[in-house]
């Protein structure tokens, strides 16, 4: 199999073709400074394990005219396949996924080509599908008895552990204070009963008695957490 750096290829590859919107793995490279070759390699791990969805489809090189393999991401499994990355890098991928986001909106609908309008007809059943399930989704979740920490509520809502970190205090539901390497619950989220604290004591390396806290998510907030990682990261 061919592959290559991606920073060889001048024109990058976020399109939407009137279906969901997706970013090329050569995209991501390009955006990060990583090759492309790499990039591929941390998505068919993932992709393994089952934490993000995607086969890789193939595209010609505009300057050599072979062919090379590539993947396209959703908005989502490029936000988990970036998650580890600096906060520098993660936001050069969310600022052009607005400038994606706002020039689809910005471009006309030709309502006289019948593909075009075959193809609203299809997005809106898939909208109308995708909606049950989520329905569905919310009533299991809003179900739900008690509390769970954050990793384990990463795993419910099937996003990164470190993601959902990341999402949650840039949501501000979530920080930590100066020196203290423990994240907190930020007040009006505890209010709302969103979050929740539970403190436990531990044994430290001298031997004392220490109180640690730790933030656990209510069914509640899994709820509006769901919602909101429905929403781009703007």
């Amino acid at each position: 199999m061919q592959t290559h750096d991606s920073r060889a290829v001048p024109s990058l590859a976020i399109h939407g073709t009137g279906g969901p919107l997706t970013m090329s793995s050569r995209e991501i490279a390009e955006l990060t400074g990583s090759t492309h070759d790499n990039v591929l390699k941390s998505i068919r791990k993932l992709v393994k394990e089952g934490v993000v969805s995607g086969n890789e489809t193939p595209y010609v090189h505009p300057q050599n005219g072979q062919t090379y393999k590539e993947f396209r991401l959703d908005y989502r499994d490029t936000m988990v396949i970036v998650s580890g990355y600096s906060a520098e890098l993660r936001a050069k991928i969310i600022d052009r996924w607005m400038e994606l986001e706002e020039a689809e909106r910005a471009k006309p609908l030709d309502y006289s080509n019948p593909a075009v309008v075959l193809g609203v007809i299809g997005h809106l059943q898939e909208q109308v599908a995708e909606q049950a399930g989520r329905l569905k989704k919310l009533d299991r979740l809003e179900a739900a008895k008690g509390s769970m920490c954050i990793s384990d509520a990463a795993k419910t809502l099937g996003v990164a552990r470190d993601y959902l970190f990341q999402f949650m205090s840039a949501r501000r539901w979530i920080f930590k204070r100066s020196g203290n390497k423990n994240w907190l619950a930020y007040d009006d989220k505890r209010k709302a009963l969103l979050l929740e604290h539970d403190d436990h004591l531990y044994m430290d390396n001298l031997g004392q008695e220490r109180v640690a806290t730790r933030v656990l998510v209510t069914a509640k907030g899994l709820v509006k957490l769901a919602e909101l990682l429905e929403q781009p990261l703007h």
